[in-house]
């Protein structure tokens, strides 16, 4: 699998990933329908991302709301014009309005093509990513997952993952990054279907709690 584009190809994924481990087939019983979520790949979805970061969803949805009004169309372009004013006012903090104008910066200025990035292998994408302050592996990783559509992502520092992942695999602590990434090497190459169907099953641990970071 190469890329994940639609609905079908979610399914299938799960199909060959339930066929690799089944011990994960409980775990889908409980999970339900696994969404798609792509988004395109782009200033608009990677801003989104950012404004993700660290808070909870719902918050995180009213300040993405604000921005997109108040910068209309949400572009890299139009954020150099305007500058943090309308940032300040949709409420995102000084260290994401320093990313956003950052990694507007690398694509007005320096060359930055999000969507060639989706184009080039995931690991070489997320360094071209993280080279930019304020992006960590859970923004890039989210960003490659989510709207370039790499299959074989797992952003393992998502606590959401990780609880969910504590919880269906029945440890007795919740796991950290480093041991997700070990556990979930047996997923790959469908680590991004193996994502989506951990975040079902915590919003299923959390009675329909919507988790999926964007």
């Amino acid at each position: 699998m190469k890329r994940i584009t639609n609905i079908e190809d979610v399914n299938k994924g799960l199909e060959a990933l339930l066929l690799l481990d089944p011990k994960l087939r409980p775990i889908a019983e409980h999970a339900g329908p696994l969404p798609l979520r792509l988004r395109a790949p782009g200033f608009h979805g990677l801003a989104e991302i950012i404004v993700s970061q660290q808070v909870s969803k719902t918050s995180a949805a009213a300040m993405f709301g604000r921005l997109e009004k108040l910068v209309n169309p949400l572009s890299a372009e139009h954020i150099l014009h305007l500058g943090e004013a309308p940032m300040i006012e949709a409420g995102l903090s000084r260290a994401k309005q320093s990313t956003l104008t950052l990694v507007a910066k690398a694509i007005e200025h320096d060359g930055l093509n999000l969507e060639a990035l989706c184009q080039i292998p995931a690991l070489e994408a997320q360094e071209n990513l993280t080279s930019i302050k304020g992006i960590g592996p859970w923004t890039a990783e989210v960003f490659l997952l989510f709207c370039a559509g790499h299959a074989d992502i797992f952003p393992a520092g998502d606590v959401a993952l990780q609880h969910a992942i504590g919880e269906g695999l029945g440890l007795s602590l919740r796991p950290k990054d480093k041991e997700v990434r070990k556990i979930a090497e047996i997923w790959s190459p469908y680590r991004g279907i193996a994502a989506r169907l951990f975040w079902s099953y915590y919003a299923y641990l959390k009675q329909g709690r919507d988790v999926i970071p964007v």
